[in-house]
């Protein structure tokens, strides 16, 4: 099994481009499926779940192609069963289903797997795929849905915790080739739906309504093939923006969308980090002296949750208390007590971890139990003194394109290694 050793106490210094997005690009090559014609997309990262969409998306009967960082897809002849081995590995699988339902009328997938960091339905999912008229159960593991034809509606997404992304992203695709108008009251504001969009209407599809709570689709016949560049990975950005304050570097990182990204600057400013921006590159350094924060994750256009781990092994080197209370994911702290392996000194409180920073970090064997979770570590121990051992990385390649590498670029000690373990 595969680990980072990180030997810490090194600043980070230079150049770092950012990669595709992989929370784009999962329900874009998704989107495929509606089309007989051939799609391309670009400025697809290497990564661990993109190519499992791939294998996915073969395994759906198209023909697949992933060669320097370019995505072909021909889902000429396709089928609608997706294979169980395959979606449970990570949960953005579940985004075949609308495009399969609204190209074929059927569907047949299996409840999806992922990330351990909380209970995440797919109710809501389910709850659309209902209000445009398809008949759902369960079964043995499988979402079973079919639709003679799928008929625009209207309908409310939000949840307990705020709108739906995947559940977003895959009602509009099913609603693309429905008949009549649908309206998504409570629709997620991410930049990863926005881009999703942006491809659909580039295939023919009429939506409006992109990136505000309201969301309207018409319905059309049929879609078209098109060719598509995924935006950059506003989470890389921030996971390297975080890193370079943390080790008090300076990094400039490049082909990033900073606007994508301003709940994370504003913080970072807050606590005393200095970000220059210039146009899609942002410069990050460590200030005079860092200020401890109070951070609730929120959906966007707050504080992401996906950047929560992050920030809070900045807060750890940072002297004070912080407090970051996670609002979308109920158990997504299982990095807390790996952080403590490290000397880090965190109390959970309910939906809040309190932070008493400023403690120095000495190296030690840690566990990776989710993607986030991973990178927290991982910056951890660029700040630790000694060696870092960090096991389970599998689930850091699920969404960092080559972050060893990137990180060596910059100067970081740290190198993949084969070794036995968990």
């Amino acid at each position: 099994m595969e680990s980072l050793l990180i030997d810490g106490g090194t600043r980070l210094k230079g150049d770092v481009r950012i990669s595709g997005a992989k929370n784009a690009v999962l329900p874009i090559m998704a989107a495929t499926l509606l089309t007989r014609e051939k799609c391309t997309i670009k400025n697809v990262p290497e990564l661990r779940d993109v190519n499992t969409m791939v294998r996915i998306l073969r395994s759906l009967g198209a023909e697949v192609e992933f060669k320097r960082g370019t995505v072909t897809v021909k889902a000429d002849k396709i089928n609608g069963i997706g294979d169980y081995d395959l979606i449970r590995q990570m949960r953005g699988s579940i985004c075949i289903l609308g495009p399969l339902l609204g190209r074929l009328g059927k569907a047949k997938v299996s409840v999806p797997g992922g990330c351990v960091i909380g209970v995440r339905p797919i109710d809501l999912h389910l709850k659309g795929m209902r209000a445009l008229g398809a008949s759902i159960r369960t079964s043995q593991g499988y979402v079973h849905a079919s639709a003679t034809k799928l008929k625009g509606s209207e309908m409310f997404l939000g949840g307990r915790s705020g709108p739906t992304v995947l559940g977003t992203a895959n009602v509009i695709m099913a609603a693309t080739l429905s008949e009549g108008k649908t309206i998504i009251d409570s629709a997620a504001c991410e930049p990863e739906v926005i881009d999703l969009c942006d491809f659909l209407k580039s295939m023919g599809a009429e939506i409006s309504g992109v990136g505000s709570p309201t969301i309207r689709v018409n319905g059309v016949k049929k879609l078209k093939g098109a060719t598509h560049t995924v935006i950059p990975d506003r989470i890389e950005a921030a996971t390297f923006a975080i890193a370079a304050a943390a080790t008090n570097g300076e990094v400039t990182i490049k082909n990033c969308r900073p606007d994508h990204l301003q709940a994370v600057i504003d913080k970072l400013w807050e606590a005393g980090v200095k970000i220059e921006k210039n146009g899609r590159n942002l410069t990050v350094k460590r200030g005079a002296r860092l200020k401890p924060v109070d951070v609730t994750t929120q959906p966007y256009s707050g504080f992401p949750t996906d950047v929560q781990a992050q920030l809070m092994a900045l807060m750890v080197r940072t002297p004070g208390i912080s407090i970051i209370t996670e609002r979308i994911f109920e158990a997504r702290f299982a990095h807390v007590p790996e952080l403590g392996r490290l000397g880090a000194d965190i109390a959970i409180e309910g939906p809040s971890a309190i932070v008493k920073g400023g403690s120095s970090l000495s190296g030690a064997p840690v566990m990776a139990s989710d993607l986030r979770a991973s990178a927290a570590l991982v910056i951890a121990g660029l700040c630790a003194s000694g060696t870092t051992q960090i096991n389970r990385i599998y689930h850091l390649d699920r969404g960092y394109e080559k972050i060893d590498q990137k990180l060596e670029k910059l100067g970081g000690k740290v190198r993949r290694v084969n070794v036995q373990g968990p």
